[in-house]
């Protein structure tokens, strides 16, 4: 057995350095040295275990175990998850289902700065809940360009909206890894964050009209931007604190789309932006044309008829089925049962840990629940999704395969990012950052979030910043007195603001609308942003692990 230990080298802030310093090589490789993002994750990954086996005294068959458990995890769930979510992707995409479900969030309104808000931020976190990982971005940047927007602006809004639903993607993905590292059951954890995530994504639709047309947008458009932060809000912290988490973004985005077709039957702004396109133009699809230096669209005339209705209920499809997938096996019941009773549940061959009080760590027990995991209820979907489209067989294992081989990469990425986290949190280098963040007292609530922020914005995803982060977050808030539930949330909610300036986001954006090697101008036009939002949500945590706002923590 080995027992973790807090301080090896007998100076708790070299100690922390030095555990730091598998974190350190992955962001400078990532975010300073701009090295592809599955080197990095090695390289980070190859620092971790010569300090767990050298420092920490981690004999090196644990260490190669440990690595290899996390990278089990990364494979099952969490790339099993993207695959089949992707998959479904490309099926609406085959008889052009997608561009339906586009059509018809943009048709709603006449007013190219609700349009934006349909499509950036309500829509926008529809495909997050299915895919993520910047697959939204690339998505809305493209619709955003039929409202008249230049490449450059469509590109920050759809960048920025990415935010409002991250801490939920990919049918709740950074919750699993954040309970994984931490121990706390995924209910807690999910409703925890939503007590945080609905107040901060309620802010995004006022930011975007900032964005979009700064004041007058905001003092002409407020109404649409209130109505749709505040049903976005209320879904996420219905569904994650009542229903079932994997669910939040999508009723969060379904909650604040029906409350701004409410909104548009009685009110509409008083001018229509200058940006403003035919109306018919927008709601046929995409416009084909070119764009000059002020980003100006010049439409070409495109078929105006409306989607019938049945082809509209097929595009939408895939969401209700998930949700009602997701209920029936969210629910106490014969379903639930049924698949309980094939979980494999093992600990992990040739690990054998004792954390520093003495008892086995709990992160060498893996859960192989192959039956109710969100990927299969993906897969089962994905292939009532193809009937239901009418996409011919062959096609559909065509598209799976095309998937699995554009997600090699990713996968490599994910799989070696949680290796490091299982080695860093397994040799006691968490805690060891734990201990010392804890010398900051309760003022550690202040930080808790921009921790969060700086993961996602060098990783690009709050999976894998929770996977880093989650266990020195709950460490540090034990030795504070701190709720370890609340840090460990605050670091998957301030982590999403991180969405914003995260660098692979940025070159999707500008990839996607021909305009790459302009990254910089939009991580200028969105970091204020980020920050700003992020202070919000520090400022809210602190209040939380206070008496003001203490009532908001689960059990608080």
């Amino acid at each position: 057995m080995f027992r973790q230990v807090t301080d090896p080298l007998g100076h708790p802030a070299l100690t922390a350095l030095l555990a730091a310093l598998p974190l350190l090589v992955l962001l400078t490789l990532l975010g300073v040295l701009r090295t592809a993002s599955h080197r990095a994750a090695l390289g980070g990954l190859a620092t971790a275990a010569l300090i767990a086996a050298t420092v920490y005294r981690m004999p090196l068959p644990q260490v190669a175990d440990g690595a290899a458990e996390g990278a089990a995890f990364g494979l099952f769930p969490i790339v099993w998850i993207v695959l089949n979510a992707v998959w479904i992707n490309r099926l609406q995409r085959v008889g052009g289902h997608f561009d339906i479900v586009g059509r018809t969030f943009s048709s709603l309104s006449g007013d190219p700065r609700v349009q934006a808000i349909l499509i950036a931020y309500c829509f926008g976190a529809m495909v997050e809940s299915l895919s993520g990982f910047g697959t939204p971005i690339a998505i809305t940047s493209l619709l955003l360009l039929t409202l008249g927007l230049s490449p450059l602006k469509a590109a920050t809004v759809a960048t920025f909206a990415n935010t409002a639903p991250a801490a939920f993607g990919s049918v709740g993905n950074p919750i699993q890894a954040l309970a994984k590292v931490t121990a706390y059951p995924t209910h807690d954890l999910g409703a925890m964050v939503g007590r945080q995530s609905a107040v901060i994504a309620a802010l995004v639709p006022f930011v975007l009209l900032l964005m979009l047309d700064g004041r007058r947008g905001l003092r002409e458009a407020w109404p649409a931007a209130l109505t749709a932060g505040v049903g976005f809000g209320a879904g996420q912290f219905l569904c994650s604190n009542y229903f079932a988490y994997q669910l939040t973004d999508i009723v969060a985005a379904l909650t604040s789309t029906a409350a701004l077709i409410v909104l548009l039957r009685v009110w509409r702004p008083r001018k229509l932006s200058p940006t403003a396109v035919p109306a018919a133009a927008v709601a046929a699809g995409p416009v084909t044309g070119s764009t000059g230096e002020t980003g100006a669209v010049e439409a070409v005339e495109s078929d105006t008829r409306p989607d019938r209705p049945l082809e509209v209920a097929r595009a939408f499809s895939p969401y209700a089925l998930l949700i009602v997938l997701f209920a029936l096996t969210s629910y106490h019941g014969p379903v639930q049962r049924l698949l309980a009773s094939q979980d494999v549940t093992f600990s992990w061959p040739g690990l054998g840990v004792l954390g520093t009080d003495g008892r086995p760590v709990t992160v060498t027990v893996f859960d192989f629940g192959w039956l109710g995991a969100s990927g299969t209820l993906l897969l089962i979907a994905g292939g009532l999704t193809a009937a239901i489209l009418r996409v011919p067989a062959g096609q559909a294992v065509r598209c799976y395969a095309q998937t699995l081989y554009g997600l090699r990469r990713a996968a490599l990425t994910i799989a070696c990012v949680l290796a490091l986290s299982y080695v860093m949190n397994l040799s006691g280098m968490a805690v060891s950052l734990g201990t010392w963040l804890a010398g900051l007292g309760r003022a550690f609530a202040l930080l808790s979030g921009f921790l969060g922020w700086f993961g996602v914005a060098l990783t690009g995803s709050d999976t894998s910043s929770n996977a880093l982060f989650g266990a020195m977050q709950t460490s540090a808030a034990r030795q504070a007195g701190l709720s370890p539930l609340l840090m460990a949330a605050t670091n998957s909610t301030g982590g999403v603001q991180g969405k914003a300036a995260a660098m692979q986001n940025l070159v999707i954006a500008a990839g996607a609308l021909g305009i790459s090697g302009r990254e910089g101008e939009i991580l200028r036009k969105v970091i204020g942003w980020s920050l700003g939002v992020l202070a919000a949500l520090c400022l809210l945590a602190w209040l939380q692990s206070t008496s003001v706002l203490g009532w908001m923590v689960p059990g608080g």
